[in-house]
């Protein structure tokens, strides 16, 4: 019986192609035209390619289902040169032939004997319209222009989601600036103040880690370093590892050279969510992560460079350790890179991070889910584990980030919209409270920015037990007057339909 499989899903099938899942496999169906379907593309049997043309199937995915590099990396290289050159003479110039024709070229590391230049305008491998796109680079000798994040030898892809769309939409950065510039300058540095403080925290504890005072100021210096606009290196970031671990042995001197893994807690194999690519291929893809890092936020949206920068580097682990905060920090240097934060600014994206912790394992597990299925893990003895690959190293090397990039643009408009905002108010609220009540009354100035600050945080209530932890230092009718005064501060700002209490800030003080 003949496969219903048509393109993608049917070269996967056909020539047992070590892939991730196709998100949406093309079916043959009772259908009159070629369309989505629940989670397929359904396709007319009088459309779908000829039984065992791989060619042809090649052609029908590059027209109907975008690029999959991951796939094609795999599948080109089978089919013989004759045969692809067959096909390039029924259209000399058509678009997706003269795609496959190049992609043949590059995956298999073969010229064709092909030597007729194609006529016609110049193709984008990529649609602009289906996918997000880095700068053009042509190909002359087919007249193919790629247009990918990054290059032939690892590059992700990020599709226009409607919710990616409506994202890039709200200008998140340009309002980031807009906002703080706003502010009065002594609230914009207690603002940011904040949120380099919160940051930090909140980027070990996701990690579930509480930073020593030392360690937190390292990253704070580290954040703030950001806006030095480094390019990426190697030493550059083993300098930055060493300054986020406090073990002097699990600081690195370079990229690792020995295997590292995730584990969830259980003993043996089972334990094993996520084994990242070989030390060997790490490095090869280190290399071309930091190209793509020190030139893409200058060349595409920010925010996506920055989501793919973060997503990647922690899918590639480089180190032994570390891995996780220093990749949320390159969302921050990305921005800062693109020349986007001035002033100091910062979006307190893991500040969001932490709040949407299971959003963040989703994005995290688009990748390393799939990715485990490709490692044989043994339990030798104790700790004792070997890894073994089964799978082809064009899983590291061509990514689906739209997942990740989506995440990283929703916690970019959290950590301006809630965490930002809400943390002005809150400071707007503490200081108007604090200067009618320091204005009436004689109270340290230190008990009485703790009782305000409480008090707002509970709702304009100073409790029973902070009334009692102040009776011998604070008179009993200025806690009286600060409720007073903090219940009418926020009745106005909930008129304005905002609630501080809903503030980061407040739910950590």
């Amino acid at each position: 019986m003949e496969s219903p499989l048509v393109g993608y899903a049917f070269l996967v099938e056909t020539l047992k192609l070590k892939v991730f899942p196709i998100q949406r496999p093309a079916v043959i169906r009772p259908v009159t035209r070629i369309e989505p379907l629940g989670r397929e593309l359904a396709v007319p049997q009088r459309l779908a390619p000829p039984p065992g043309d791989c060619c042809a199937h090649v052609l029908f995915a590059l027209k109907h289902e975008g690029v999959n590099l991951g796939v094609l990396a795999q599948a080109l290289p089978q089919i013989p040169a004759a045969t692809m050159l067959a096909e390039l003479r029924k259209a000399p110039s058509g678009a997706y032939i003269r795609k496959a024709c190049f992609l043949w070229e590059a995956f298999s590391g073969t010229r064709l004997p092909h030597d007729v230049s194609p006529k016609g305008a110049a193709t984008l491998l990529f649609d602009p319209d289906r996918y997000i796109t880095g700068p053009a680079r042509r190909d002359t000798r087919w007249r193919v222009d790629f247009n990918g994040l990054g290059t032939l030898h690892y590059c992700a892809t990020v599709e226009r989601t409607p919710e990616i769309e409506a994202l890039l939409a709200l200008d998140i950065l340009g309002k980031s600036r807009e906002f703080i510039g706003s502010l009065p300058a002594g609230m914009m540095d207690r603002a940011l103040s904040w949120a380099y403080l919160h940051e930090t925290h909140d980027s070990f504890a996701i990690e579930r880690e509480a930073p020593s005072a030392d360690k937190a100021e390292r990253f704070v210096q580290l954040l703030r370093q950001a806006h030095e606009r480094q390019p990426l290196t190697e030493d550059y970031l083993v300098a930055l590892q060493n300054s986020t671990i406090s073990n002097p042995f699990d600081r690195a001197v370079a990229f690792r050279h020995e295997q590292n893994h995730l584990n969830n807690g259980l003993r043996g194999a089972a334990g094993v969510t996520y084994v990242p690519p070989p030390p060997e291929l790490c490095r090869d893809l280190m290399d071309e992560l930091m190209l793509f890092a020190n030139e893409a936020p200058l060349q595409i949206d920010p925010l996506v460079a920055s989501g793919i920068i973060s997503f990647g580097f922690v899918f590639l682990h480089p180190f032994m350790d570390g891995n996780g905060r220093l990749s949320r920090f390159l969302i921050h240097q990305a921005l800062c890179r693109s020349g986007a934060m001035s002033h100091g600014l910062l979006l307190p994206v893991s500040v969001a991070m932490k709040r949407e912790e299971q959003r963040y394992l989703e994005a995290l597990q688009s990748f390393s889910r799939p990715a485990r299925e490709f490692w044989r893990v043994l339990w030798l003895d104790a700790n004792d584990l070997s890894f073994e690959f089964t799978g082809n190293e064009g899983i590291y090397r061509y990514w689906d980030a739209t997942a990740c990039v989506a995440f990283t643009l929703e916690m970019a408009r959290q950590a301006l919209e809630v965490e930002l905002h809400e943390e002005t108010e809150f400071l707007h609220a503490y200081d108007q409270v604090f200067k009618v009540v320091n204005a009436r009354f004689d109270v340290r100035g230190s008990d009485l920015a703790q009782l305000v600050m409480m008090c707002l945080s509970n709702n304009g209530i100073v409790s029973r037990n902070r009334r009692k932890q102040f009776q011998y230092s604070v008179p009993e009718e200025v806690f009286d007057f600060i409720e007073e005064r903090a219940r009418q501060v926020l009745a106005e700002q909930a008129t304005k339909n905002v609630d501080p209490n809903e503030s980061t800030f407040l739910s950590k003080s």
